[in-house]
């Protein structure tokens, strides 16, 4: 069988913990973001990746603005190797992220080099009203 790989499942959250037993302890998991104000700084924001498949690979992650023009953060390729029937896990950090305008910011997975996914993370901003209640407003689920 030749090298393969594929992404069993990525989530995006705020920290990543390595407990007993080899399980990760997933906080704050999100899909995007939504704020009273922009620009808005992340502290701390972890992508997990977990593969499937067979062979020695590298993978990074980078972070697209909304016009695609700009990377706004990337991470140094990390070699893994998924053994024959089993998996691999990797977690990149993030540290100090500021998201200065609305929109779909892109999240690029590369593998060995070459783009293999893309998922998109909304940053939007949403109006309290007075009352303490947001605004209505079809982008907010």
């Amino acid at each position: 069988m030749a090298d393969s790989a594929e992404i069993v499942y990525q989530l995006l959250c705020d920290d990543v913990r390595l407990e007993v037993g080899n399980k990760f302890s997933l906080m704050g998991i999100f899909q995007d973001i939504y704020v009273q104000q922009l620009p808005v700084g992340l502290p701390k924001m972890a992508v997990i990746t977990q593969w499937r498949g067979k062979g020695d690979f590298s993978s990074e992650v980078r972070i697209l603005t909304p016009d695609r023009k700009n990377v706004l953060a990337g991470s140094p390729p990390t070699r893994f190797q998924i053994p024959e029937g089993g998996f691999a896990n990797n977690v990149n950090f993030f540290i100090t992220l500021q998201f200065n305008e609305p929109g779909d910011y892109v999240v690029q997975t590369f593998l060995d080099g070459s783009p293999f996914m893309e998922r998109k993370i909304t940053v939007g901003q949403v109006k309290i009203q007075e009352d303490g209640s947001v605004a209505s407003d079809d982008t907010v689920n």
